[in-house]
C-alpha cells in the first residue's frame, strides 16, 4: 500500500509522492521558548517523530528542520516580569523544550534554527515582498511593514476562507494598515523595550514579525519547495495561512502537504498557559514514566483530538504495561530477539492510511494476546517470531522497552542496580524458604514488606519475579 497523507490545503487524503524520490523534508513549527512546554506541546513533537521513524522505515532519507521562536511579543514580556534579560529567559525555555524531546524519546530534529539566527534571509525577503507589490511600509514613520492580504488573490486558500470572512490580525498595532486583516512582517521598535531585542534595517531599527520567521527559515534549509510542512492545527490560522501568501508571493512553492494534529484539550478546552490548566511535561511524567506517556499520546490518531485527564493516563499506562509486559517474559524465555525487519501486514496497512496509529497499536495488541499463549508453553521459534514483530512495531512508535533511550534509563546506575537486585532477590530467598517449610505467614509478610517499598511479586512458573510498581522491568529469581 502506497503511504496516504491527509492534506489540509486540499482538504483530503492523498498518495505521498516526494519533490526529490527516495528524500523527505519536513519543516514543522518549533515551540515558542516563553515557558516550559506542556504536554499540548509536545503531542506535535510526538506525532513528527513517529512520522519520521515510519518514513525511515519505509525506506526514506527524512531531513526535519523545527525551528525555535527566540523573540516574541511573551517572551519579552514574560522576561521583563522577571527582570531578566530576555534571550535568557528563552535560552531557559528552549533547555527545557530539548528535555521535554529527549524525556520522551522523541530524536533531535536535524537542525533546529533559531529565529535571531536568520534575521538576514527575513529582510531580504521583506524587499522581495515589497518589489513586488505585497508588502509596504507603514506610512506613520512607526517601522512596521505589513503584507497586504489583497495583493495576493490566494490568500485564504489554506484554510479554506474568504478574506472579507476574517477577523482583523492582532499581531500589531493597526495605526498604519490599509487593511485590518494586513499582518505584520516587521515591527518597528518600541521606546521602553530592550533595545537588544531589535535589529536595523531600511525601515528603522525593530524585530520579525512571528509569521516571517518561519518563512525565512524553511526555505534557508528546505528549499523553494519541500515535502511536509507540520504543526498545531491551532497554528493553520494565521500562522501557515499567512506563511504560505508571503512564501508563495515571492515565488516559492513551499509544502506539498500540510499535516496539522489536533489540540490536546482539558474539560474540552485547548491545553494553553494562558488559561491556566497546562499540564507541564516535567511534573506529568513524575505521574507516569516517559514511555507511558509517550504511549498515551501515540493511541489517538493525530487528527483526533486528546482529552487530557489523569484517569485516562493511567488506563494508557496500564494498557502499556501489557505490551512492555510480554516483552519481558518472552525475553527471559528467548533471550533479547532483534526487531524484525518485516512487519505485520495490518501494521503497516494502518500507518500508511494517514499514520494510523490506533488501528497499528490494535494489531501490537492481537500479537501480543497471541504472544502470551505462545509464552504459556516457554521457548520457541513462534515465539521468538512474535517477540521481533512486537518489537518492530513499538520501534515504529518509540515505545521499544529494549531499544534507546528507554533501555539505557530502566537500569539506573549499574552498581546501584546491582545492589537493589541482591537485596530483593535475598528477600525472595527468605520467602521461598518460608513456602517451603509450610510457614505461609512469613512469606506473606516478606511479600508485603516488598510492597510496602514499592516492589511488586509475581510468581510465575519460571520462579518469582519482582518489578517497581508502575514498571514491568523484572528480574528472575
Amino acid at each position: 500500500m502506497t503511504l496516504r497523507l491527509y492534506d489540509t490545503a486540499t482538504a483530503a487524503v492523498r498518495d505521498f509522492e516526494p519533490v526529490h524520490p527516495g528524500k523527505v523534508g519536513i519543516y514543522h513549527c518549533g515551540l515558542t521558548v516563553q515557558g516550559a512546554p506542556h504536554v499540548g506541546h509536545i503531542y506535535k513533537e510526538v506525532v513528527f517523530d513517529v512520522l519520521r521513524r515510519w518514513l525511515e522505515r519505509s525506506g526514506y532519507e527524512v531531513t526535519v528542520i523545527a525551528n525555535v521562536t527566540d523573540i516574541e511579543d511573551k517572551i519579552l514580556a514574560k522576561s521583563a516580569e522577571r527582570g531578566i534579560p530576555w534571550w535568557a529567559h528563552a535560552y531557559e525555555f528552549e533547555r527545557e523544550l530539548h528535555w521535554a524531546y529527549d524525556v520522551l524519546g522523541c530524536r533531535p530534529p536535524t537542525y533546529e534554527p533559531r529565529a535571531t539566527g536568520h534575521i538576514p534571509e527575513m529582510l531580504e525577503m521583506i524587499e522581495q515582498l515589497i518589489d513586488r507589490g505585497h508588502a509596504y511600509v507603514a506610512p506613520d514613520g512607526s517601522g512596521d511593514v505589513y503584507f497586504d492580504v489583497r495583493s495576493w488573490p490566494e490568500y485564504g486558500k489554506l484554510s479554506h476562507q474568504r478574506i472579507d470572512d476574517m477577523e482583523a490580525a492582532e499581531d500589531a498595532d493597526p495605526r498604519g494598515k490599509r487593511d485590518p486583516r494586513d499582518f505584520a512582517l516587521w515591527k518597528g521598535y518600541v521606546e521602553g523595550t530592550p533595545r537588544t531585542a531589535s535589529w536595523p534595517t531600511p525601515w528603522g531599527r525593530g524585530r520579525p514579525g512571528w509569521h516571517l520567521e518561519c518563512s525565512a527559515m524553511a526555505g534557508k534549509y528546505l528549499g523553494a519547495e519541500f515535502d511536509i510542512h507540520g504543526g498545531g492545527l491551532d497554528l493553520r490560522f494565521p500562522h501557515h495561512e499567512n506563511e504560505l501568501a508571503q512564501s508563495t508571493a515571492v515565488g516559492q512553492k513551499l509544502a506539498r502537504f500540510w499535516m496539522h494534529n489536533a489540540l490536546v484539550t482539558t474539560a474540552g478546552e485547548k491545553m494553553s498557559k494562558s488559561m491556566g490548566n497546562s499540564a507541564v511535561v516535567r511534573n506529568v511524567v513524575e505521574w507516569v514514566r516517559p514511555i507511558e506517556l509517550r504511549y498515551y499520546l501515540v493511541q489517538s490518531h493525530y487528527r483526533s483530538v486528546v482529552e487530557f485527564s489523569f484517569e485516562a493516563l493511567d488506563e494508557a499506562a496500564k494498557s502499556f504495561q501489557r505490551l512492555e509486559g510480554f516483552v519481558t517474559r518472552a525475553v527471559e524465555l528467548s533471550g533479547a530477539v532483534e526487531p524484525a525487519a518485516e512487519l505485520p501486514f495490518d501494521f503497516v496497512t494502518a500507518m500508511d492510511d494517514d499514520l494510523g496509529t490506533p488501528a497499528a497499536i490494535a494489531v501490537l495488541h492481537n500479537t501480543v494476546r497471541d504472544g502470551n499463549k505462545l509464552a504459556a508453553d516457554g521457548d520457541s521459534e513462534a515465539l521468538r517470531e512474535t517477540l521481533a514483530a512486537v518489537r518492530g512495531m513499538l520501534g515504529v512508535l518509540g515505545l521499544d522497552p529494549l531499544a534507546e533511550p528507554w533501555v539505557s534509563r530502566a537500569g539506573g546506575s549499574d552498581e546501584l542496580t546491582e545492589v537493589v537486585d541482591g537485596l530483593v532477590q535475598a528477600l525472595l530467598e527468605q520467602r521461598q524458604a518460608a513456602r517451603e517449610r509450610k510457614d505461609y505467614a512469613a512469606a506473606d509478610a516478606v511479600r508485603d514488606r516488598l510492597k510496602a517499598l514499592g516492589v511488586v511479586v509475581e510468581d510465575t512458573p519460571q520462579g518469582p519475579r519482582w518489578s517497581l510498581a508502575g514498571s514491568t522491568t523484572t528480574e528472575g529469581n
